[in-house]
């Protein structure tokens, strides 16, 4: 297996003297193959700008779950630009071998070096770091390398001896589940000898069926090609100037190539239009004109920049691979979608244009995203949160509702609750935001709403929504119980906001109606349980089922209340509540606090307590803090990052890292930091545990909060002494294990105190 410690060792270290070398910088800690053989289709080891449109790199699978990229398989099927969830786009292969047109689709590394154009690879060639990718082809004696721009492509091409060199371009490629897309209608055009532009309208398959857009392209190459050639469902046509069709499409360009001849590649993309895509290489790619190297560094650069934020010291080598690697990937998964000039296309294909300075993102739901990825957006990056909240404002105004996935700027209606209610009210009640009326506009018709399907495509809102009105819970005959604790997190986020703008009767309404989890809870049992409509509870009740549960059970649910943890703990009983998560705890250890086999299944019953590698029970170390013994939350939530998170392409993440999720969940827990209400409310604070390094810096950003940087220093930290034995903030002693956001924005100093007894642990009850 190739060292890629070394790797990024070597690239870092820099002589600046005799025999003096450079600091390793953020960026050369991470490694983009980690995860990477248990890895969703938008998580691969891509060359991409942060939040870029563009995430360019190799697949080796055909369509099926966490297709894409697969560490273990030694072939690539070919580069594709677009790596988001549901859509794909844009594949470019270079070939030297017996010419074999179209993509050889599903499992096909495993089908010989002729089926398709794939080619196996020498896999100690293969490297990668932000903004950076390299392979070489065993089967087409090529080169590939590669890096981009955040709506570009740029890639090197280093070719053999050979009369008949090409690059070909694909419309029609396996992407992830197993219906991939379609190319619903398609042209390429010769625009000259060195450059091709076109377009793809495509549809996501299946049950995605909602997302469709038009992908606008132009190529050009370092080089004039001799000839060009395309393909069409099996008819091949020579020298063309032209293409049109549907389904399986795509162009060959060839040359006469020397030994060691290198052909670069240049793309731009654009869901708005040609000119835009155009405009979008031309404000991106011209000022590097065809000097690769000068895009690499500023792609490193940019990625150093982003990463820098946050400065960690002491811990070990590997603490912080992992911590910058899980840092990077919480800005990897997600895209930009509009062009260079703020133009993009609306759910229903209207053009929009946003204002200088904006941007529109889209990728999979917010589910619980309030707990680990907002936060973390919050602290280092929150113009990241502000670009969110605008797009959300203009989905809103243009197309009628906000959305919990928009994947594309579509409605996908995945997955549960309306959480990107939570980002908006928390970037309110933080100062990243200031139109709180516009956002209360958008966030209360999300919750007194029902949902709905648009006439456009997709679907919007709080699915039955007006049975949990009806009912002050979701009946088990017309939907899943634990819908009843999403919708009440989500009136409780619209309450806070209506309090915070005065809105009275709302915020009454809404605060009661936040305590609706409570109709869900069995008065026996004390777990979640399935009720029908005439109030009967689940007569076949099972605590480990995940029947009538969205990917977890009873037991990982019956701790989903971030709103009001204290109000569960009451109603559990204290004693029963520590003693059941203890339970948990110790007996998720040998699973390494992961218990995905709920993911993808419905009706399965298995004794599984804690799951890290998913999104419900992300929360239950911190539990622990309302027990009154934050020691337990502390030991518990240090070996999660040691045990559940890896450092290598098979152990990375134990279930589906969703765009970051697991990665901020990291971050954020590296960082002693959790935000178990969202940050919604206006006082909203973080629940401390032990950070994983002695120092942490975190430069806060001037143009959103009024501190300069909030230092965490853990004196005498170490994998031993991991309790807090004290705390001061600003040396003042915090008299609990909770510190506001708003200080830490201030700027400052949080000073722990270590020690190896959790005897000696602050704030014990």
């Amino acid at each position: 297996m190739i060292n890629f410690r070394k790797i990024y060792t070597a690239l870092a270290a820099l002589a600046i003297g005799a025999g003096a070398m450079a600091a390793t910088e953020p960026v050369d800690y991470v490694d983009c193959f980690t995860g990477t053989s248990n890895s969703r289709w938008m998580l691969g080891p891509y060359a991409q700008r942060p939040m870029g449109m563009v995430q360019l790199g190799p697949d080796n699978q055909g369509n099926k779950w966490m297709g894409g990229y697969e560490y273990a398989i030694n072939s690539v099927s070919g580069f594709s630009h677009i790596h988001a969830w549901t859509m794909g786009g844009l594949m470019i292969m270079p070939t030297t071998a017996d010419l074999a047109l179209g993509n050889p689709g599903p499992d096909s590394p495993y089908k010989g070096a002729n089926a398709g154009y794939h080619s196996r690879i020498l896999k100690d060639t293969e490297k990668a770091a932000p903004g950076f990718y390299e392979v070489e082809l065993y089967d087409h004696k090529v080169k590939a390398e590669i890096t981009t721009t955040t709506r570009c492509g740029f890639q090197r091409y280093t070719f053999p001896k050979c009369n008949e060199s090409r690059i070909l371009v694909d419309l029609l490629f396996p992407t992830e589940w197993d219906y991939g897309f379609s190319v619903e209608d398609a042209e390429i055009t010769k625009v000259s000898d060195s450059e091709i532009e076109g377009f793809a309208t495509c549809r996501s398959g299946s049950w995605s069926s909602w997302n469709d857009w038009t992908l606008y392209f132009v190529i050009r190459f370092s080089k004039p090609f001799e000839h060009l050639h395309g393909w069409n469902d099996g008819r091949e046509l020579d020298d063309i100037d032209s293409i049109a069709g549907r389904n399986d499409i795509g162009v060959y360009a060839t040359w006469h190539t020397s030994e060691g001849e290198q052909i670069m590649v240049q793309s731009a993309l654009s869901l708005v239009s040609l000119d835009g895509a155009r405009a979008n290489m031309a404000a991106e790619l011209d000022p590097f004109a065809w000097n690769f190297e000068a895009c690499v560094a500023d792609a490193r650069q940019e990625w150093n920049s982003l990463l820098s934020r946050i400065k960690v010291e002491g811990g070990t080598e590997k603490d912080r691979r992992k911590f910058y690697t899980n840092l990077y990937r919480a800005f990897a998964g997600k895209q930009t979608w509009n062009d260079c000039d703020g133009k993009y296309r609306d759910a229903a294909e209207n053009i929009r244009q946003l204002k200088p300075g904006q941007a529109v993102y889209g990728g999979d739901a917010f589910w619980n995203s309030f707990w680990n990825l907002n936060g973390l957006w919050s602290l280092a990056a929150p113009e990241i949160i502000d670009n969110w909240v605008t797009t959300q404002l203009e989905m809103f105004r243009h197309t009628g509702w906000t959305c919990k996935g928009p994947a594309g700027i579509e409605y996908s209606g995945i997955m549960e609750g309306s959480h990107e209610i939570a980002l908006m009210v928390a970037a309110y009640q933080k100062g990243i935001r200031k139109d709180g009326e516009d956002i209360y506009e958008a966030v209360r018709k999300m919750v007194t709403t029902p949902g709905c399907n648009l006439p456009f495509g997709g679907q919007a809102g709080q699915v039955d929504l007006d049975y949990y009105l009806r009912f002050g819970y979701m009946p088990s005959e017309k939907n899943v119980v634990s819908k009843t604790l999403d919708y009440a997190y989500d009136d409780f986020c619209v309450a806070q906001l209506a309090k915070a703008l005065k809105k009275k009767k709302d915020a009454r309404m809404l605060g009661e109606r936040a305590g609706n989890y409570r109709n869900v809870i069995h008065p026996e049992y004390k777990y979640v349980c399935r009720r029908d409509s005439a109030g009967n509870w689940d007569a076949n009740f099972d605590v480990f089922s995940n029947q009538g549960f969205i990917e977890g059970n009873s037991w990982q649910y019956s701790w989903y209340v971030p709103h009001d943890i204290e109000g569960l703990l009451d109603i559990i009983g204290r004693e029963e509540a520590f003693n059941r998560l203890h339970e948990g705890f110790e007996k998720s250890r040998e699973h390494n606090f992961a218990a995905h086999v709920f993911d993808r299944t419905m009706g399965q019953s298995a004794e599984f307590y804690v799951n890290q590698g998913n999104e419900v029970n992300m929360n239950s170390s911190f539990i622990f803090n309302y027990l009154g013994r934050p020691w337990l939350c502390q030991q518990y939530s240090r070996e999660i990052l040691d045990r559940f998170y890896g450092d290598t392409p098979y152990h990375g993440w134990e279930g589906d890292e969703d765009e970051g999720q697991m990665s901020g969940w990291f971050v954020m827990s590296s960082l002693g930091l959790f935000e178990m209400d969202g940050g919604v409310t206006a006082d909203s604070e973080f629940d401390i545990t032990s950070p994983l390094f002695e120092k942490i810096s975190i430069s806060l950003d001037n143009a959103y909060y009024p501190g300069a940087e909030f230092v965490i220093e853990a004196r005498g930290n170490s994998k031993d002494k991991r309790y807090i034995k004290s705390a001061t903030l600003n040396g003042k002693p915090l008299k609990s294990p909770r510190v506001p956001f708003k200080d830490i924005v201030k700027g400052g100093t949080l000073v722990y105190e270590m020690t190896s007894d959790p005897m000696e642990a602050a704030w014990r009850k």
